[in-house]
This record gives C-alpha cells, sequence and structure tokens, in this order.
C-alpha cells in the first residue's frame, strides 16, 4: 500500500503535505491552505487498528492528491514503549502523532515541500493537544518550526513558514477547546458536507482491546501487523506454550478467522457439532498448545458432556482429529484475557 497516490502524477508540486484523517478538522485545514492558493498534498495512514478509506474519502472529496503510508511495523515497535507514555489505556498519543509526522515529514523532504500542516485544536483533547505535547509532538517528529495547525495558528508559536511569509498568518484561525459550533460553521460556508462525526475514538482507548494487546506483546513480543490485527476478532487466549488462541463469538468472527489463517497458523472447529472457530497463531513451535488449543473450542462448543467429541485441527498442510469429553470452560479461565 506504501506510497499509493490516485491524482494524476501532472499535479503541481505542494507547497505543504498535511496529515488528512477525512474528519472535519483536517478536511478544513486543508480549506484554510486553499484560500491563501497554497499547493497542498495528504497523507493518510495504515496500520493493524486502522485504515486510510476515510482520509482517502476526505482528500478526494477535496480533489486533492493523497499517499497512503503503511506505517505498520514502526508503529508497532513505538507501541512497546512509547516515549511519552499512553493515555487512559494502551494509547499513546504522543508518539503517535509524532511518527505520522516523522513519515509526513519523509514525503515533505521527498516532494520538495516546505511544510506539514494537521488539523489539530488546542485543547481539543486532554492528552495530545495541550501546547506542551503540540510542542512535543513536533520535537518528537524531528521537523520542529514546520508544523503548522492551521485552526489554531494564531494561538501558537508562528512557524519558519509564516515568518518567512509563505503562509499569510493573519488568515489562519484561532480556534480551541472541545466545541465543534466554529468547525461547523466553517463547513456550511465551504460547502463541506457529509463530513464522519467525531465517534467512540481510537480503538487503542479501549479497556478490552488494550488488554488484548498488552497480553499479545508479552506472549509474542515479535508480534507481526497481522497477529495485531486479528487479536480484534473473538476470545483471546494466552495458552501455557506460549502461544496465543483466538475463539471466534459468532458466526461472522469465525468466517473472517477462517479467512485470515496463514498456512503456520493453527486452525481449530469441532466436527459434528455448532461451535467456534479456533486460529492458534504464535512464533514458536504451535504444537506445544495443540491439545489445549483443541480443547478450549470444544469447550465452547454446543457438543454434548456424555461423550467423546471430534476435534478437527489443520496446520502447515497437515491435519488430525482429537477425540475428547467436553471440558468445563472455568477450566481455562487463567488463560482467558
Amino acid at each position: 500500500m506504501d506510497g499509493m497516490i490516485y491524482q494524476e502524477q501532472s499535479t503541481p508540486k505542494p507547497k505543504g503535505i498535511g496529515l488528512v484523517s477525512g474528519g472535519l478538522d483536517s478536511l478544513l485545514a486543508v480549506r484554510v491552505l486553499q484560500d491563501q492558493n497554497l499547493e497542498v498534498m495528504g497523507v493518510t495512514f495504515f496500520t493493524p487498528f486502522f485504515g486510510p478509506e476515510q482520509g482517502l474519502a476526505g482528500g478526494k472529496a477535496l480533489a486533492i492528491p493523497m499517499r497512503v503510508l503503511d506505517i505498520s511495523r514502526p508503529y508497532l515497535e513505538m507501541l512497546k514503549s512509547p516515549r511519552y507514555g499512553y493515555g487512559s489505556q494502551a494509547n499513546p498519543c504522543i508518539d503517535c502523532h509524532a511518527l505520522m509526522l516523522r513519515e509526513a515529514g519523509r514525503v515533505m523532504e521527498e516532494m520538495g515541500a516546505r511544510f506539514l500542516f494537521t488539523g489539530e485544536v488546542l485543547g481539543q483533547r486532554p492528552m495530545s493537544q495541550r501546547r506542551d505535547s503540540l510542542r512535543s509532538v513536533e520535537n518528537l517528529s524531528g521537523f520542529a518550526g514546520l508544523v503548522l495547525r492551521p485552526l489554531s495558528a494564531k494561538l501558537l508559536p508562528p512557524t519558519l513558514v509564516e515568518l518567512e511569509g509563505l503562509v499569510d498568518r493573519e488568515r489562519l484561525l484561532d480556534i480551541q477547546g472541545r466545541s465543534r459550533k466554529r468547525q461547523e460553521a466553517l463547513a456550511d460556508r465551504y460547502g463541506i458536507v457529509g463530513y464522519p462525526q467525531p465517534a467512540g475514538g481510537c480503538i487503542l482507548t479501549k479497556e478490552g482491546f488494550a488488554r488484548k494487546l498488552t497480553a499479545l506483546f508479552q506472549s509474542l513480543p515479535g508480534a507481526t501487523p497481522r497477529q495485531a490485527e486479528l487479536i480484534r476478532l473473538g476470545r483471546f487466549f494466552r495458552l501455557p506454550g506460549g502461544n496465543v488462541l483466538l475463539v471466534g463469538r459468532n458466526r461472522l468472527e469465525n468466517e473472517r478467522l477462517e479467512t485470515a489463517a496463514a498456512d503456520e497458523d493453527g486452525v481449530f472447529r469441532v466436527l459434528d457439532f455448532p461451535g467456534p472457530l479456533g486460529l492458534l497463531i504464535g512464533h514458536g513451535p504451535l504444537e506445544t498448545d495443540f491439545q489445549t488449543a483443541a480443547q478450549l473450542v470444544l469447550a465452547y462448543s454446543d457438543a454434548p458432556d456424555d461423550h467423546p467429541v471430534a476435534v478437527k485441527w489443520r496446520h502447515k498442510g497437515e491435519t488430525g482429529v482429537f477425540n475428547w469429553l467436553k471440558p468445563q470452560k472455568e477450566l481455562f479461565a487463567s488463560c482467558h484475557v
């Protein structure tokens, strides 16, 4: 995905490279700069926890060139030990924004652009959009003085491009706080419609998912982007052999786990009775946890308790069957995250 551009290559060289999430603030930041006849280009990102679709839709609506950057691997490394720590759960907001600006800065240098910009609003978010946080993000990104926040620029120190006169500071804005009334009024003025409303926030702020992610790194310190994305599905179990088992909670999750299964994963399903699909993932020999995985999948099935039931497994092109009495779910309580 890295490097995808959906506009024609004849697009004029941009002066600014912006982080375009597709949310209203990032769309308004583009429009405010376009009011000064500045050519801009957007970047949006792909990680195991969010994709580029909304950002691309926003860029298309504004008719600006967009590039998708796959930052999955550096994102996972950053998540393990963020310099500025986490928010309420596993959300390293300052380090996350700095990583995005650092990656966007490489595009800026490649394209010969002059500055970076974001739709951040001073005081809108408690962790990442305070004055000190915005400054920390800039410094950590490596592009201090080159990050313009058009919606709050008049409340912040001037950037280099403002001091040089490339961007007219007087035509930038002084929005701050959590209210969105000024942004909504600007959207009406610019004719921006159909923009997404603020939702529940980043998945890394969700307590249940944060527990899963922490447990994944504990079990699989070298977890891949694919494995990190998979933990959004199913019940999560840390098995004694050091691997992780994901157990579907419904038909849709079973189907998605089945589709996502790679040759190196273990796949488990109860034969002859309704039940979940289990996906065993890890870095070492999965065979150490095969029996536990099969028993656990059986425990969550609708199989009867009074006679042996077959559980089929698949791994690296091989298949086999275990036959057991159904165990009680409580036996696996210590494994459940």
